[in-house]
């Protein structure tokens, strides 16, 4: 592919650090929703959890930008909107999506444009700089499950421990539920007790973070009356709530989409040292590499921590 070049309001990114994704891999498999609603079609370049050095800018661009290391939002709204002009540029209907939405080039490459408005100052190495975007995207999980003093967690893949590991961060006790061993093992590895069936606990608050599509059904079921319900988590199918168990229960729904709004949160967690994910990277590869990472291809001298990163410099 030729190098991109930074239009009005852009920077070109050489990218270090590339995070390999469950979206990425839906993209591969053809599975993921855009691709069968219009949003997305194929040749499309993914990645969207990165950081790299700006290495040019757009005509109008601060030049000061240049060298800095940088990661960004995902969601690129269109700038006008009701709902970009509020805040909600990632709900914006026209919006694109790094690597993902209408496509705009991902940063499982050399290059990457992005719009300077996107942009974030990272004061972190590329490695916790290509995990601040899901970072924040747990940053935003834990919020919305709001104050509480126990917190159950359910799917311990990179999401749903890195939402663990914030809220541990804030004080909270966190329990993880998942299915297979090696994922419960790994997330007793990093101090959670973590089980394969509800442990008969009152739960303050419920993070459904898995692909199950039972699993929004049962965080209604283990939620404390009163307390929230956050789905951060996707399925493949169609996941089926009774709004009677939630009336009933007095309890508050939120979905989250995307770490927009996020991301400074996550950076200034990371940069403290009072969350440090790092424990979570299995392995980084080169871009030959990708398409095993994509199809599930895993070095048994990886281990079982969930994410795997690219160095397209490799």
């Amino acid at each position: 592919m030729p190098d991109p070049v930074a239009g009005p309001g852009e920077v070109v990114v050489a990218v270090e650090r590339c995070g390999v994704c469950g979206t990425d891999a839906e993209f591969f498999s053809g599975e993921m929703t855009y691709l069968h609603t219009g949003e997305a079609a194929y040749p499309l370049r993914i990645g969207h959890e990165w950081a790299g050095v700006v290495s040019a800018v757009g005509s109008d661009v601060d030049s000061a930008w240049l060298g800095k290391r940088v990661t960004g939002d995902t969601m690129l709204g269109c700038g006008h909107c009701e709902r970009c002009l509020g805040g909600r540029q990632h709900l914006c209907a026209d919006r694109h999506e790094i690597g993902i939405r209408h496509g705009w080039p991902g940063a499982l490459a050399t290059a990457l444009p992005v719009p300077v408005r996107a942009l974030h100052e990272l004061p972190v190495d590329a490695e916790l700089g290509a995990l601040v975007e899901p970072g924040a995207n747990a940053v935003r999980a834990v919020a919305a499950a709001g104050p509480c003093s126990r917190l159950l967690v359910i799917g311990p893949g990179t999401i749903g421990l890195l939402c663990a590991l914030f809220a541990a961060a804030a004080g909270v006790e966190v329990h993880l539920l998942g299915v297979t061993p090696a994922s419960l093992e790994f997330a007793r590895s990093l101090g959670f007790p973590a089980w394969d069936s509800p442990p008969g606990l009152r739960f303050d608050a419920v993070i459904d973070a898995s692909n199950g599509a039972g699993a929004p059904v049962r965080a209604v079921e283990l939620v404390e009356a009163g307390g929230r319900v956050v789905f951060i988590g996707i399925a493949g199918e169609p996941s089926l709530v009774d709004t009677r168990s939630l009336i009933l229960k007095d309890a508050t729904a939120t979905g989250v989409l995307s770490g927009s709004g996020g991301l400074a949160g996550a950076i200034e967690q990371y940069a403290s040292g009072a969350v440090d994910p790092r424990p979570l990277v299995a392995a980084t590869v080169g871009l030959a590499e990708v398409a095993d990472v994509l199809a599930g291809r895993r070095h048994p001298e990886w281990g079982p921590a969930p994410k795997i990163h690219v160095d397209p410099r490799r």
